[in-house]
């Protein structure tokens, strides 16, 4: 055995120690399944691999490359299961929305079980150098590397999902894991980019991949014994595709792979870039970790304050990247997750949770955190007993460091955000105060490198909190003017209602009070039964519309006569017998309306104009056409109304000056007339009586 072969063993034997160490010690899931599953097809891969590369007949290479291939298409269906699943909270809705693609990956290996059966692979000795061998490829096997191509980029445009969702303590988390797997298939979308390019390769392409291995489970390995594998959940948003890292390196890197493997070709072939790959891989993997190193991060930034003077904060950047961070935020809760990352990635802490105080049940709840798990219910559940603070005491309008405090919910607050490192520094309390308001608390914890707060800082970190505060304070207030209005819109409906109803039982009032002196007569009993029928006729029409409101007045349209509708208004309408009616009507053009609310306005119209006539009044109904208009005119000769009256009152809800009046009537004729396109006037005189007009349009062209 050389030394090529004695990596791929390793690689092999440290794939199988993952894959079984997941399932031992960790809570079985779809992830650890689907990991398990990868990383066993990674250790059968790296056994292939290690007698293919010792196999000198071109007949082994060729047997072995072939089962190569079939093992390798089990690959995309574990990855890629484990990518959409791995520490997402709302993996159930990626698994649904991939469920296609997810069939057809493990529908792959039945594909390649019939189509390696013919010539797939084709083994021959390099031209320049004998003593190499060349494995070609037909289009069966080119088409099963494009494959494992793509789902090399889709499996590691999920994983930067993931890792770019998650921040702080969760971040840290996940990040070997993440490195371990770009390696991995960043050194796949390398060696299948190569093989598609030249319909091929040479054995010794295969070691780049041995090593990637070896070096991704180093990482992977490194993570888990780190952190354990312990999943969060993130929630990743569907835009970050437009964004992805891994997009944009994997097209730049397919789109010079042509030049960079005729290179390779000019200057003695993949053999000799063996070593070189090796190199470049570690260095890679190296980079990549110093990237993601946060005490790197903020090392760089002291040494750019220090020797070119700059502030420790650019105030400009921070806070309009914070402004724009909250102004997306609708709720208590989005405002505090949003303001979590913020302080998060501003000042290194990679632990920051919100507690809002509850004042009907005094304590603190976790609204946010960059350290805990988002899924839904869990940040509820937290909680922190603690006595009701209207007025927060002095100590508590800055930011101060919580290990210091000596107050009684000093110690659950410690508690209950502990660090998840031992040199993470004093944890610092951020007070939520707004108009003396006190709203709840911030904390930041495992400081990177427990570097502590500056002066500066602590002056920016009350700006930010009093920021946050006046946000959720405005989000309560507007919640609390929603409620209003939805309670406004419910009163203004029931009134609605309510009027229609109360006219309609002063039809049956009048009609009751007019019995007893008839009750003889055979035409007024016909008359009272065919009014006591379309009355209740009415009261179910009242129901069905109450149970069928939405946001705006339902109309119902069709063409009508508008003297029929007010001559039938005027017979199911009780007026006092000592009232008397005036009618006068001129032929109309047919309009388009709703039958059952024009009624309603002409009854409300009725009703209050004999209201007004009082006892021995007198009411005047008319109908006309003019200009395209059909006019409807109820006038009377009570007591009329004040200019004040009709400019301030009349047609606003709830306004009325009749001793039991709701005060809604003139209001919803207005919403039923407007709903028509049409409109009411009126005029009226102190003494003299009052004239209603309202006009509809007869023209379609009005509408």
């Amino acid at each position: 055995m050389n030394a090529n072969q004695s990596v791929f063993i390793v690689a092999g034997l440290f794939s199988l120690g993952l894959s079984g160490s997941v399932l031992l010690r960790q809570r079985r899931s779809v992830a650890s399944w689907s990991f398990s599953l990868g990383m066993l097809v990674f250790a059968i891969e790296s056994i292939c691999g290690c007698v293919l590369i010792g196999s000198t007949s071109a007949d082994a290479v060729r047997r072995w490359e072939t089962i190569d291939l079939f093992v390798r298409s089990f690959m995309p269906g574990g990855w890629l299961t484990f990518s959409l699943v791995f520490s997402r909270g709302n993996q159930r809705e990626f698994l649904a929305r991939s469920r296609v693609l997810l069939v057809a990956v493990y529908l792959l290996p039945v594909v390649a079980a019939f189509a390696l059966r013919g010539p797939a692979v084709e083994v021959e000795p390099v031209v320049e150098s004998p003593s190499e061998l060349w494995i070609g490829f037909g289009s069966v096997a080119s088409i099963l590397n494009g494959c494992f191509l793509v789902s090399s980029v889709a499996i590691l445009m999920n994983v930067e999902k993931t890792f770019r969702a998650a921040v702080g303590t969760m971040q840290w988390r996940i990040k070997f894991l993440t490195l371990g797997l770009a390696v991995i298939f960043g050194a796949t979308i390398y060696t299948r980019s190569q093989t598609l390019l030249f319909s091929g390769h040479q054995v010794p392409l295969l070691n780049v991949e041995a090593a990637a291995l070896l070096i991704g489970c180093s990482l992977i390995a490194l993570g888990y014994f780190r952190s354990g594998f312990g999943e969060i959940d993130v929630y990743p948003s569907r835009t970050v595709l437009h964004t992805s890292l891994t997009v944009l390196l994997a097209g730049g890197y397919l789109f010079v792979v042509g030049v960079l493997a005729e290179v390779v070709a000019r200057y003695g072939g993949a053999g000799s870039f063996r070593l070189q790959s090796v190199f470049v891989l570690v260095a890679v993997s190296l980079l990549g970790v110093l990237l993601l190193s946060d005490r790197l991060r903020q090392k760089t930034q002291n040494f750019i304050s220090r020797h070119f003077r700059r502030p420790q904060h650019d105030f400009r950047r921070i806070w309009g990247l914070f402004t724009d961070t909250i102004a997306s935020a609708v709720d208590d809760r989005g405002i505090c997750a949003a303001s979590a990352r913020s302080l998060s990635s501003t000042f290194n802490a990679l632990s920051v949770s919100f507690w809002l105080f509850d004042d009907r049940h005094e304590r603190l709840v976790l609204a946010a955190s960059t350290a805990q798990s988002e899924r839904a219910g869990s940040l509820a559940e937290t909680s922190i007993p603690i006595a009701s603070m209207e007025n927060p005491p002095l100590p508590l309008l800055r930011p101060f460091d919580l290990e210091r405090s000596r107050e009684p919910w000093g110690d659950s607050l410690r508690s209950a955000t502990a660090g998840e490192f031992k040199q993470g520094g004093h944890r610092l309390c951020v007070p939520l105060v707004a108009r003396e308001h006190w709203l709840g608390v911030a904390i930041l914890a495992d400081r990177v490198s427990g570097i502590p707060y500056t002066t500066e800082e602590l002056d920016l970190l009350q700006c930010i909190g009093d920021q946050v505060a006046t946000a959720l304070l405005n989000a309560k207030l507007t919640g609390e003017i929603m409620r209003g209005r939805e309670l406004e819109v419910f009163r203004t409906m029931s009134a609605f209602f309510v009027h229609d109803l109360k006219n309609v039982a002063s039809t049956l009032t009048l009609m009751l009070q007019n019995l007893p002196r008839h009750f003889d007569s055979a035409e007024f009993r016909e008359d009272a039964l065919r009014g006591i029928g379309k009355t209740v006729a009415r009261m179910n029409e009242l129901i069905r519309r109450l149970g069928a409101l939405r946001d705006k007045l339902e109309i119902n349209t069709s063409p009508l006569n508008l003297n029929d509708v007010v001559e039938e208004t005027l017979a199911t309408t009780v007026l006092p017998p000592t009232v008397r009616v005036r009618r006068q009507a001129e032929p109309l053009s047919s309009v388009v309306g709703d039958r059952e609310q024009l009624q309603s306005v002409i009854t409300n119209l009725l009703l209050n104009a004999a209201d007004a006539a009082g006892a021995e009044g007198e009411l005047s109904v008319e109908t006309t056409a003019r200009d395209g208009w059909a006019t409807i005119s109820v006038r009377d000769n009570g007591c009329g109304m004040s200019a004040d009256f009709m400019r301030d009152s009349l047609f606003r809800p709830f306004q009325s000056t009749k001793k039991n009046g709701l005060g809604i009537g003139m209001f919803q004729s207005r919403m039923i007339v407007e709903a028509h396109h049409g409109s009411i006037q009126v005029t009226s005189e102190l003494g003299a009586g009052t004239t209603f007009r309202v006009l509809l349009p007869t023209e379609p062209s009005r509408k």
